[in-house]
C-alpha cells in the first residue's frame, strides 16, 4: 500500500520541513530587527504621514505561514500547535506596525515591537523543540 501524498512532489521535503520552519523563524526575527531600524528611520522624516511595511519582512511572514501550514499537512498534532502561534506572531506583526504608525503621527518615540518579540520567540522555542529534540532526548528520557 502505498502513503498518501497529499502535495505530490512537495513531499519530498517531509525529512526536512521541521528544519526549514525553524531556519524561516530565524529569518523572521531578522527580518523584524532590520523592519523596526526601517521604520525607526521612517520615523524621522517629517513629512510622512504613516509607515509602510517594509517588504523582506512581509515575505518572511507569508513565508512562515505557508511552511507551518505545510508541516501540518505531514504531522498534525505539532502542525496545528506551530499553525496557531505563528498565525498568532502574523497578527501581531499586523497591529505593531499600526501601533508604530500611531506613535509616529502622535511624535512620540517608536517604542520596541515587545508583543511581536514575545511571540515571535514562543515560534523559536516550540520550533526549536520540533527540530532539534533529538539532542536533549536521552536527557529527557532519563528524567521523565
Amino acid at each position: 500500500m502505498q502513503a498518501l501524498s497529499l502535495l505530490g512532489p512537495l513531499d519530498v521535503l517531509e525529512p526536512i520541513a521541521r528544519y526549514v520552519v525553524l531556519g524561516l523563524v530565524l529569518v523572521n526575527m531578522g527580518t523584524r530587527m532590520l523592519a523596526f531600524r526601517n521604520y525607526k528611520k521612517q520615523a524621522r522624516d517629517d513629512d510622512r504621514e504613516t509607515l509602510s511595511r517594509w517588504v523582506p519582512h512581509e515575505i518572511s511572514n507569508v513565508l512562515l505561514v505557508l511552511a507551518s501550514f505545510y508541516l501540518l499537512t505531514l504531522h498534525h498534532h505539532a502542525g496545528i500547535v506551530l499553525s496557531t502561534l505563528v498565525l498568532g506572531l502574523f497578527l501581531t506583526d499586523f497591529f505593531e506596525v499600526e501601533a508604530r504608525s500611531v506613535e509616529m503621527r502622535r511624535g512620540v518615540p517608536l517604542d520596541k515591537p515587545k508583543a511581536a518579540l514575545t511571540a515571535s520567540f514562543v515560534v523559536f522555542l516550540y520550533a526549536a523543540y520540533l527540530s532539534v529534540f533529538f539532542l536533549i532526548k536521552p536527557f529527557w528520557s532519563a528524567i521523565i
